[in-house]
């Protein structure tokens, strides 16, 4: 895609994620602190993932490209966010800004479809136990991931291709710590309307397919829990559902607050916030849940802590 950029503006200037230079320092200390904590976390959680030999199976193959997902998310935004705070302006040229949005746009996408993957391969585990190894194999498990790769990238490029097509011609600040595509919109001379419908298409997509299958397979779960005899079964079979159903709920509820959001709810500053809990926190918590709900990761991490002492 050639980055035709028919404007005046040749460069942005990030606001960052606050003008109060009080609370520059903790911020910064608290954000560096987050992104050695997600990149650790993560980098542990695939090393573990690919060691261990019990844990190759679908679910922790999927577990395995969410955490990849969640490592590359981190270095899409943090490293421009740290620099917010120790610069006088923090500044990205437009092919920067153009660059920071398609992997933005394109791991977020590709993250639905891994966690709506997750929720169909916990389906087939509880609901079709039998029929587990066949349904979900090696084959059809790299579909599943290559498919949620390309839908991510084909939307991201749909998005992104938007983006290119705007004029900026006054104004070059953008009020937040990264470049997303509604603060841009904001600063377009250009009519804004066709690209916001078709944001609102491809978002809406993307959330509402998702969400409707992630939906789906957990209440044929909890159809197929209520039927099983034994207490301990359905208590087993839900267990492996929490930490998938944590995760599920804290990247769709903060990417909630953040985009699906009346515009008189609250200030930039908390919409920018929200949007912190999204890009930062969550990909910090995801090996968090995984590592300390899950007793085969704790395993893994004990016979692999065992090996480096001896």
């Amino acid at each position: 895609m050639a980055m035709r950029n028919d404007s005046s503006v040749i460069e942005f200037i990030l606001m960052g994620l606050t003008e109060k230079p009080e609370l520059q320092p903790p911020l910064f200390f608290l954000l560096l602190v987050n992104y050695v904590v997600t990149v650790m976390g993560n980098l542990s959680l695939i090393n573990l993932i690919c060691l261990n030999s019990h844990l190759h199976t679908p679910m922790y193959f999927f577990l395995f490209n969410l955490s990849f997902i969640d490592l590359c998310y981190s270095f899409v935004f943090t490293p421009k966010m740290l620099m917010s705070f120790i610069s006088e302006r923090n500044i990205i040229s437009f092919a920067g800004c153009v660059t920071q949005l398609f992997f933005f746009c394109f791991f977020v996408n590709s993250e639905c479809y891994v966690l709506t993957a997750m929720a169909y391969d916990r389906y087939v585990a509880i609901c079709k136990p039998l029929l587990y190894t066949v349904t979900m194999s090696h084959r059809v498990c790299s579909l599943l991931m290559s498919g949620s790769y390309m839908m991510g990238f084909a939307g991201a490029m749909v998005l992104t291709g938007c983006m290119i097509r705007l004029s900026f011609c006054d104004s070059n600040i953008i009020n937040h710590y990264m470049c997303d595509f509604f603060p841009l919109l904001k600063l377009s001379c250009s009519g804004t309307y066709a690209n916001e419908l078709v944001v609102s298409i491809i978002v809406g997509t993307v959330v509402i397919v998702s969400s409707t299958l992630i939906i789906l397979s957990y209440a044929l779960i909890l159809f197929n829990v209520l039927h099983m005899s034994s207490s301990k079964d359905w208590s087993k079979a839900l267990s492996t559902c929490g930490s998938h159903i944590i995760t599920v709920g804290l990247f769709y509820g903060f990417g909630m607050l953040t985009h699906v959001k009346p515009s008189f709810a609250w200030s930039v500053d908390q919409g920018k916030s929200f949007s912190v809990f999204c890009t930062n926190v969550v990909p910090m918590l995801n090996p968090l849940i995984y590592g300390l709900r899950n007793k085969n990761v704790k395993l893994a991490l004990k016979k692999t802590l065992k090996r480096i002492t001896n």
